[in-house]
């Protein structure tokens, strides 16, 4: 049995130490899908307080919607031609719905992978989880697009609406059975999902009971999707009896409404459930276990979470405001939080990805080659366990809420040598289409993050700090610095000499020397345990 994870005695109270390159850092890898090095140069310069704002404060630029990569000589989408979206056409067709979703999990991978920088693309994973639909099971591509998009633009918006948007959403409607939910047979699916995993939790305060969930599932009735796959409420299929709920409700009715106004009991739903002081806490402490530590003991619920719950009701549920003290407290730098995550295999994949400066086909001007290429990272983050947008069931994936392993669940005998393969490969291959290759430039990743790299002990400084959030040996850079760029030599100018003559003369034998020594070097350091946290 692992020792229980020691915590921080830090509170909310706002962070004045030292704004350095580790602190920076680590907000970056938490905010952000990696941290590269001009990105933690950028925000080093300006401070914790500014940095944090601008994180949490995303222009309202989205990406270009996803296109049609998958017309063929077989494959033909009747409406949308080659190379236009397909978000505004819905199509009853199971064929033309699944290329539509491979093509959004490319998309949507290709927006992590270009994200600017601010939070929106980590927060949209966030909260895809914590709203989790599975694509298949949705089947309409349209459905899995709009319900991405609800969440993307009001990913940091006010979380009551957010809730009201997803409940009446077409993707959760048809996920939970809500457009099967009627009057003469209530489904409660969403019912019980809205309170257990979606505002209330399964803490030991919540105590809502069986007969709310029956209640509920009578208040949703009536949300239907019809013959144009648009949803509208359905009066005639709605429950319009007074529904009863209990103590733990305060005994309120929601008053029956016929007609029309049978929807407001939506509203009314909602607004009983967000009177519960339960609501805030949860949302906190699903926020903190996704950006700070998956462990919260007595000491983290009275020092974090209580408080920020009180900030988010102050703040009529607004996300913003949440983020931004968190991101701000003493506790967020504490050392102990500093690579304390596992990363997700998307974490893995797309930060290894934005933090070498890997360049992709464009994806509106060269969409074939470059959904094509975006297309194998998504085969990478299906083979290292999690699948964008089609997690296992309604709860998310399990790394973000199985008690007690949580994230590292991510890391197993399977998964971690899959991991190793795959930064393995974009150092020495990378993927190629049609002459357009996606691989990892050593050479000009070590001059990206490094002002002399001839000399190797500031090299290997740089690695480490741009690569690795935790501290490692320094036994352990100087017998990598030996043994992999000083060819086993005990001279820094074995490297030095090597690296100088690759500058004055690009020859293909002095590039080789210094490449398969940066390879080298660079596959070593992601194979370590350390590259695998955050």
């Amino acid at each position: 049995m692992p020792a229980t994870p020691i915590s921080s005695n830090l509170g909310l109270t706002p962070y004045q130490g030292a704004w350095t390159k580790v602190t920076t850092r680590h907000l970056l890898k938490r905010v952000l899908f990696g941290a590269k090095s001009n990105e933690i140069d950028y925000f080093l310069n300006k401070g914790m307080a500014k940095s944090v704002s601008e994180l949490l404060s995303p222009n309202v630029n989205y990406p270009s919607p996803p296109l049609n990569d998958y017309n063929t000589a077989t494959i033909i989408d009747p409406v949308v031609p080659l190379g236009t979206t397909w978000i505004n056409n819905i199509t009853a067709d199971g064929t033309l719905n699944s290329y539509r979703r491979s093509t959004f999990k490319k998309w949507q991978v290709g927006s992590m992978v270009n994200q600017e920088k601010n939070i929106t693309e980590k927060l949209c994973l966030f909260w895809a989880n914590h709203f989790s639909i599975e694509a298949d099971i949705v089947s309409y591509g349209n459905y899995v697009f709009n319900h991405h998009d609800t969440i993307r633009k009001n990913c940091l918006g006010n979380f009551k609406q957010l809730i009201k948007l997803i409940t009446i959403d077409a993707g959760m409607l048809r996920y939970l059975n809500g457009y099967l939910n009627t009057n003469t047979a209530p489904d409660e699916n969403y019912a019980r999902e809205l309170q257990e995993l979606f505002t209330l939790g399964k803490h030991a305060d919540v105590k809502y009971t069986e007969a709310d969930v029956k209640a509920a599932a009578k208040v949703l009735t009536g949300w239907r999707i019809n013959s144009s796959f648009n949803v509208y409420f359905d009066a005639t299929k709605h429950d319009s009896t007074n529904k009863q709920f209990s103590s733990y409700y305060n005994n309120k009715v929601i008053t029956g409404r016929t007609a029309a106004a049978g929807a407001n009991e939506t509203d009314d739903l909602i607004s009983m459930i967000f009177e519960r002081p339960e609501v805030a806490k949860f949302i906190c402490r699903r926020i903190y276990q996704f950006f700070v530590y998956y462990h919260i003991d007595d000491k983290i619920e009275n020092n974090i979470i209580a408080p920020l719950a009180e900030v988010f009701i102050k703040n009529n549920f607004e996300i913003k405001p949440v983020l931004e003290k968190l991101f701000q407290s003493e506790h967020f730098y504490d050392s102990l939080y500093v690579g304390c995550q596992i990363k997700s295999p998307i974490e893995h994949v797309v930060g290894c990805l934005r933090e070498y400066n890997v360049t992709f086909p464009n994806m509106v001007t060269d969409y074939a080659d470059s959904y094509s290429l975006y297309n194998n990272m998504v085969s990478q983050m299906i083979n290292l366990g999690q699948n964008p947008s089609d997690p296992p069931n309604v709860a998310g994936w399990p790394a973000y809420y199985q008690v007690p392993e949580f994230y590292e669940l991510w890391i197993n005998a399977d998964t971690l040598p899959k991991r190793n393969k795959f930064t393995d490969l974009m150092v020495e291959s990378g993927y190629t289409r049609n002459g357009k290759k996606v691989v990892i430039d050593t050479i000009a990743f070590a001059k990206n993050i490094c002002a002399t790299p001839s000399d190797p002990n500031i090299l290997m400084d740089a690695l480490f700090a741009n690569l690795v959030s935790t501290d490692v040996p320094a036994t352990l850079k100087a017998n990598l610095k030996k043994q992999i760029l000083l060819s086993g030599q005990l001279s820094d100018h074995y490297w030095t000499d090597a690296w100088n003559a690759y500058q004055a003369s690009a020859t293909t034998i002095n590039f080789n020397i210094v490449n398969v020594r940066l390879k080298a070097l660079l596959k070593y350091i992601m194979n370590l345990p350390e590259y695998q946290l955050q």
